[in-house]
């Protein structure tokens, strides 16, 4: 039965010896769903189970090619890291299982992550995909086993009651006791990669595997000592401390795990106790002699004693960015790349000073060359590697004037102007003096809200003669529907406005940013994580 993709909740056969107890799936699509599913062996031949592969999202997940013997703990476990487990329905006959999250969104991480990292139990490549059914709902008389598993888990998440002698005490323990953090990095304006976490945590005991995710928005590492102690020093040390001067501040708490399961080691995931993992991706693993110049440099980011804050200078930084940049990507010289390629432009629209205001919010641009013979790709130079880091991060893939652009590291060093007297229709331009740059006072607050692009826009810099109707109908004006806005109550210089798309924000941001409000105001645009 598997490929078929079915809104029937389930299928039943009534037969004398089967018993209609068994597991509920609640679809919001059917009036199936007080139908019953057995969760036994025998019977799972007759589930059809979801195989939509890009469905809506949904808490509840659909796990497919499970080897036979997996046993709950090993699928309750895949999710664990992203939130709360609350159900779990095993199929064995069919090696498939329905693991229900607490939120939509624990799930949507975890199909997020799993869909860059292919999770494997016992060697076997698994696929996990966002099940039709938005609540699993399961009859505790078959499905005990798994039951008891997840009750076992939920106690040791929620209690601090040691846990001996249950199926689930290697996997999970109370929180104070975990080895494993669970970090968060708010204000992230330069990249922070997997090695500084190591060079950073390493002074509290060895580091021995660390996974690094986004989620939220926000990035986010695992991180597993050797002893629960070592875990509890850093904590209290590190919480709350920036990497860098004022950005990059460490959010550490316990994690519910205790063990973390590495399968690769790359730029998002290492296990330093099995230097042999492959890296994923087709690539070999990590080479000696790329390990030890790893290590060579982000030696640069010795921790001062202090840790108050952990002032790493931003060379080091721009170091460490550049070699984790090795690894996933080939040719970043150690400064790291400034330069920017962007192509899939739309010729028609695109100019240096779109091009200048869009990257903009992601750092200093120096200078912009849509190229002459091929007019839908520019070159971008930013002020310093990070800024092209971040840039790229947050804008590839991204609308623009339509179309979806593509942004690499070129591998150029830097953006030539044409010579002079040379006319070159305007297609260079150089915004090295540019009073528009966000990033050129060391500290300022620019630094600490760097997002990527959303439907909502931050507005700064309204003088009062300006009421909310102006805004929308100038923002309504850029081509986009207005669907919110606000003022922020205390300060009626600022405000929030929403636009019904990303694209459309990022059309009025290119419009609007440095827009002449009057009385000598310049309307300030930047993309917000808020929403309305």
């Amino acid at each position: 039965m598997d490929g078929i993709v079915t809104d029937v909740a389930v299928g039943v056969k009534r037969g004398s010896d089967e018993l209609l107890s068994g597991s509920v799936l609640n679809s919001p699509n059917s009036n199936m769903s007080s139908m019953v599913v057995t969760a036994n062996g025998n019977d799972n031949k007759k589930f059809k189970g979801d195989d939509k592969m890009d469905g809506a999202p949904s808490r509840v997940l659909h796990i497919r090619k499970l080897p036979g013997e997996v046993t709950e703990t090993e699928v309750i476990a895949l999710g664990l890291p992203f939130g709360k487990v609350t159900n779990i329905l095993m199929l064995k006959g069919k090696n498939q299982a329905f693991l229900e999250l607490a939120t939509e969104e624990a799930a949507i991480t975890m199909v997020n992550y799993y869909s860059a990292v292919t999770p494997h139990l016992r060697n076997q490549p698994i696929y996990i995909q966002y099940s039709n059914h938005k609540e699993l709902k399961t009859d505790n008389t078959l499905n005990q086993r798994a039951q008891a598993v997840l009750q076992a888990v939920t106690a040791v998440q929620t209690t601090n009651a040691p846990m001996s002698g249950t199926t689930v005490s290697e996997s999970a323990v109370t929180p104070a006791q975990s080895p494993v953090l669970r970090i968060i990095i708010d204000n992230m304006y330069y990249p922070v990669t997997l090695d500084v976490l190591h060079q950073i945590f390493s002074k509290f005991g060895a580091v021995l595997k660390i996974i690094t995710f986004t989620k939220n928005n926000q990035f986010q590492a695992l991180l597993q000592y050797g002893d629960p102690v070592n875990a509890q020093q850093a904590k209290l040390a590190l919480d709350g401390q920036n990497i860098y001067n004022a950005c990059c501040t460490l959010r550490i708490d316990f994690s519910k795990l205790v063990n973390l399961n590495v399968k690769y080691n790359n730029d998002k995931s290492r296990d330093y106790t099995r230097p042999d993992l492959p890296s994923g991706d087709g690539q070999p693993a990590l080479d000696p002699a790329i390990a030890a110049a790893f290590a060579k440099e982000t030696s640069l980011l010795a921790v001062p004693g202090t840790l108050s804050p952990l002032a790493i200078p931003n060379a080091a930084a721009a170091a460490a960015a550049a070699a984790a940049g090795r690894v996933g990507m080939p040719g970043v010289s150690a400064g790291g790349n400034t330069v920017l390629l962007v192509s899939n432009l739309n010729e028609e629209m695109v100019t240096p000073q779109s091009l200048f205001t869009l990257f903009g919010v992601y750092g200093d641009v120096q200078r912009v060359k849509i190229l002459y013979n091929k007019k839908d790709s520019a070159l971008i130079q930013m002020a310093d590697g990070n800024q092209s880091q971040l840039a790229m991060s947050h804008l590839n893939g991204q609308k623009m004037y339509g179309k979806i652009i593509r942004v690499t590291l070129s591998k150029h060093q830097t953006v030539q102007l044409p010579r002079e007297g040379l006319d070159d229709q305007g297609l260079t331009k150089d915004f090295g003096n540019s009073p528009l740059h966000r990033f050129k006072k060391p500290g300022s607050k620019n630094f600490q809200n760097i997002f990527p692009p959303s439907a909502t826009l931050h507005l700064s810099n309204i003088p009062p003669s300006v009421a909310e109707e102006d805004l929308r109908t100038l923002f309504a004006n850029t081509g986009g529907t207005v669907k919110a806005f606000k003022f922020f109550q205390r300060d009626h210089k600022m405000a929030l406005l929403q636009m019904s798309t990303v694209e459309e924000a990022i059309q009025a941001l290119i419009d609007l940013h440095n827009y002449n409000l009057g009385e000598n105001h310049h309307l300030r645009v930047s993309f917000s994580k808020s929403t309305i």
